[in-house]
């Protein structure tokens, strides 16, 4: 009896369609398909792949964006997914660039080995902190904006207006204009400039809330426990490490892979008599710039990295090394805490 084929399927996501292609196990191009962005698309692409024999695996771009939803369908129905780079300028001036020609490259890259990023799985509790944090990010910009438009209309109101709230800090300062009553005569530059300066305060207070999110520090606390307890990591630190592990923290080989994608992983930069290391500046630069932020409080409030930074000082070292070092150093510690501890708690809700 003959052995049934067995071949790797490449997909090409977009917003509405994604064109999926198929190759054999030594490289032959059998076909390629666009299938819609919808439940019964998925159903039907992975038909479709079936119908040419057994499915090895499937590469795929945009696992993280626009093909999540598939990625998600294609490991719950068990097969392999492959995160696939988009490829180089090099190669599409050689080849071309359409949509069949990006699946069959796909396909191709994970056949070749070119491709062997494990994706993210985005159907944990990891998932869930990443949709709070959106939300979070764009509160602190839009809080941030509202507090500026405070002061600036504070600055060019009239003088009875400005000379009362121009020297106060910014909590007692928005405390008393929510606690103002500007009047009911909007003809008055005086009365209209104190409504606005109530509406931006009001504003203010509910950016407030929604950027200390106890959803947030619930799921962050449930999946870590131990990893809002390290010197110097919060909720927004926690957040973003947690989002760069993914829901499938072992997919990283080791502490060293996640330095690195942390971006924070020593590159020799030596060169006749100098002996030095530098970043590597690949990687998730969010979560570098989360790694920047926890050194930064060490430095400030931790006794041991003070300790630290004075020792590296006196033996000579820079201080951009010496971040590199510290840096590395908390990368391996959030490491031991994200592949030790996460849990894919099943009871996401916050007690009563």
């Amino acid at each position: 009896m003959s052995q049934a084929i067995e071949v790797i399927g490449g997909i090409d996501t977009h917003t509405d369609v994604h064109q999926a292609a198929v190759i054999d196990t030594i490289g032959r191009h059998l076909g390629t398909k666009a299938f819609p962005t919808t439940p019964a698309g998925y159903r039907d692409l992975l038909e479709w792949l079936h119908s040419h024999g057994r499915v090895l695996v499937v590469g795929m771009e945009g696992t993280g964006s626009f093909g999540a939803e598939l990625g998600r369908h294609l490991r719950a129905s068990q097969i392999a997914v492959i995160e696939v780079d988009r490829p180089d300028r090099r190669a599409r001036r050689a080849s071309g660039k359409s949509d069949s020609i990006d699946a069959y490259a796909a396909a191709t890259g994970v056949l070749a080995g070119h491709a062997t990023g494990t994706p993210k799985d985005r159907d944990g509790a990891v998932e869930a902190i990443r949709g709070l944090r959106v939300v979070r990010a764009s509160a602190v910009k839009s809080r941030t904006q509202t507090i500026n438009q405070i002061k600036s209309l504070i600055i060019t109101a009239p003088a009875a207006v400005r000379e009362a709230l121009r020297s106060l800090a910014t909590p007692e300062l928005v405390r008393r204009l929510v606690a103002s009553r500007p009047g009911a005569e909007l003809a008055d530059p005086g009365t209209a400039v104190r409504i606005a300066l109530k509406r931006l305060a009001k504003r203010y207070l509910h950016l407030s809330e929604e950027i200390a999110d106890a959803d947030l520090r619930f799921l962050i606390s449930r999946t870590t426990p131990g990893l809002l307890a390290l010197p110097g990591v919060g909720t927004e630190t926690a957040g973003q490490l947690l989002v760069t592990a993914g829901d499938n923290p072992d997919r990283l080989a080791s502490e060293a892979s996640f330095a690195r994608l942390c971006a924070a992983a020593p590159v020799p930069a030596s060169s006749g008599r100098t002996d030095r290391h530098r970043f590597n500046r690949g990687g998730d630069r969010q979560a570098n710039r989360a790694l920047h932020t926890i050194v930064l409080v060490r430095m400030r409030h931790d006794p041991r990295t003070r300790d630290y930074v004075a020792r590296r000082t006196l033996e000579g070292l820079k201080k951009k090394d010496i971040f590199r070092c510290l840096k590395r150093f908390v990368a391996r510690e959030v490491y031991h805490h994200v592949t030790s501890e996460f849990s894919s708690a099943t009871d996401l809700s916050p007690a009563a």
